[in-house]
C-alpha cells in the first residue's frame, strides 16, 4: 500500500484548499486535546506521587489560604518526638494571590539545611552558597525565571516582599520549578510584620514503615486542646483539598479532549466522503484495471489516515512545544499545579489521530469499495 502514497498525495493536493483546512482543523484539535492532557497529568503528579503519600502537612485547623494558617514553630520539636516521625520541617508560605490564578507567585520559606535535604533541587545558575549566607536570598525555580525573566544577580519584589536571586534551579517535580524558596526567618518577618516563632504549616516526613494515618491522628489529638488546633493530612490529600474546586473542573475539561477527538473525526470523514464523492469515476476505471475492491478500500483508509495523522502530527508537535516555551501552571491557595510536556500525552495524541483516521475512513471506504463499474462510469 505505501507504492500508492503518491497516488494519494495527489489526490489530497488536487484538492489542497479542502486538504489544508483539514490538517489544519485537526491540528488545532490536538493541540487542545494535548494541553488538556497536561493538566490532567500536572493534577495527577502533584496527588499521588510515592511521596505525597508519605509525607505529612499539618496545617491550623479550618484554615485554608496560607496567610490564614498560623503555627506555633515549637510545635516541630512536639512532633518530632512522637512514634513514626523522622523529621519536621517548619515552613512559612507568602503568595500574592490565594484565589486560582496562572500568574500567582508562591514563596516557600525554609531553613536551608532541611531546604537542602528534602527539596532535590539542583542549582541551573548562581550557586547555593550564595543562598545560604545571605537572609534576604531566594532560590527561584526555573518555571517562575522564565516567566519573569530573572537571573543570579536580579531583584525581585512581590507586595512587600523583596528578595535577591541567588540561584535558579530545576527540580524533578515541575510544581517545585513554580516556587521561589527563601529562608525561613526572612519571610517571618516580611512584609513589615513580626512572625518570628509562627510557621504556615509543617511538613512531617515519616519514618519507613510508619502509619501515615495513625501518626495524622495522632499530631491531631496532640494539639486538640492546645493553643492552635490542627488538621493533618497526607500530603496528596492535602493538595486535593487545597485545590478540590481547580480540580472538580479539570476533571470536568477532560470532556473537552474528547470533543476535539469527535471534532477531528468528523473533519476527516466529511472530507474522505466528500473526496470519494468527487472521484467515483476514477474509482470504477480503477476497478476496470484490475483493481480489487479491497483493495479500493484501503486506498481511502489509507488517505483518510495520512490526513489524521498530518493534523494530529502537527497538533501533538505544536501542544509540546507551546507547553515547553511557555512553562504554564496555575495555583490556588499556595499549591501549584505546572502544565508540562510528556511522552506519555504524545503518544496518547499519535494514538488518537490513528484512531481517528481509520474510524473515519471506515464509511466512505466502504462506499467505494462496493462502487458499481457501469453505474458510476454512467454517474460521473
Amino acid at each position: 500500500m505505501f507504492n500508492f502514497i503518491p497516488y494519494i498525495a495527489k489526490s489530497l493536493w488536487r484538492h489542497r484548499t479542502r486538504s489544508l483546512l483539514t490538517i489544519s482543523g485537526a491540528a488545532v484539535a490536538l493541540l487542545v486535546f494535548c494541553f488538556v492532557g497536561a493538566v490532567q497529568h500536572g493534577l495527577f503528579a502533584l496527588t499521588e506521587n510515592q511521596e505525597s503519600g508519605q509525607t505529612l502537612i499539618v496545617f491550623q485547623e479550618n484554615r485554608f489560604c496560607p496567610q490564614s494558617s498560623k503555627l506555633p514553630q515549637d510545635y516541630a520539636a512536639t512532633i518530632a518526638k512522637l512514634p513514626g516521625v523522622a523529621d519536621v520541617t517548619p515552613i512559612m508560605v507568602f503568595t500574592n494571590n490565594c484565589r486560582a490564578s496562572l500568574d500567582a507567585i508562591v514563596f516557600q520559606g525554609m531553613q536551608p539545611e532541611q531546604l537542602k535535604q528534602w527539596r532535590p533541587l539542583e542549582i541551573r545558575s548562581g550557586n547555593w552558597e550564595a543562598f545560604a549566607r545571605q537572609d534576604d536570598a531566594a532560590l527561584v525555580g526555573q518555571a517562575v525565571a522564565a516567566r519573569r525573566k530573572l537571573k543570579p544577580g536580579d531583584k525581585f519584589t512581590i507586595g512587600d516582599v523583596t528578595v535577591l536571586v541567588a540561584g535558579v534551579f530545576a527540580s524533578n517535580s515541575a510544581s517545585d520549578e513554580a516556587l521561589i524558596y527563601t529562608h525561613l526567618d526572612f519571610l517571618q518577618r516580611a512584609r513589615g510584620l513580626s512572625d518570628v516563632g509562627q510557621v504556615t504549616m509543617l511538613e512531617v516526613h515519616l519514618a519507613d514503615g510508619a502509619n501515615p494515618d495513625a501518626v495524622a491522628t495522632a499530631i491531631d489529638a496532640e494539639f486538640h486542646s492546645g493553643p492552635v488546633a490542627t488538621t493533618t493530612r497526607t500530603k496528596g490529600m492535602f493538595q486535593a483539598d487545597t485545590l478540590s474546586d481547580l480540580a472538580e473542573l479539570i476533571g470536568f475539561i477532560h470532556w473537552l479532549g474528547y470533543a476535539c477527538v469527535a471534532l477531528v473525526l468528523s473533519l476527516v470523514a466529511t472530507t474522505t466522503i466528500m473526496s470519494v464523492q468527487d472521484r467515483i469515476k476514477e474509482h470504477a476505471v480503477l476497478q476496470t484495471l484490475g483493481f480489487r475492491p479491497l483493495r479500493i478500500f484501503r486506498l481511502v483508509i489509507t488517505e483518510s489516515v495520512l490526513l489524521s495523522v498530518l493534523g494530529g502530527g502537527l497538533g501533538v508537535v505544536g501542544g509540546m512545544l507551546f507547553l515547553a516555551w511557555s512553562d504554564m501552571s496555575v495555583a490556588a491557595e499556595g499549591v501549584t499545579i505546572a502544565f508540562r510536556p510528556s511522552w506519555d500525552i504524545a503518544l496518547q495524541g499519535a494514538i488518537a489521530s490513528l484512531a481517528v483516521g481509520l474510524l473515519a475512513g471506515i464509511a466512505p471506504g466502504w462506499q467505494a469499495a462496493q462502487t458499481k463499474i457501469v453505474t458510476a462510469l454512467r454517474h460521473a
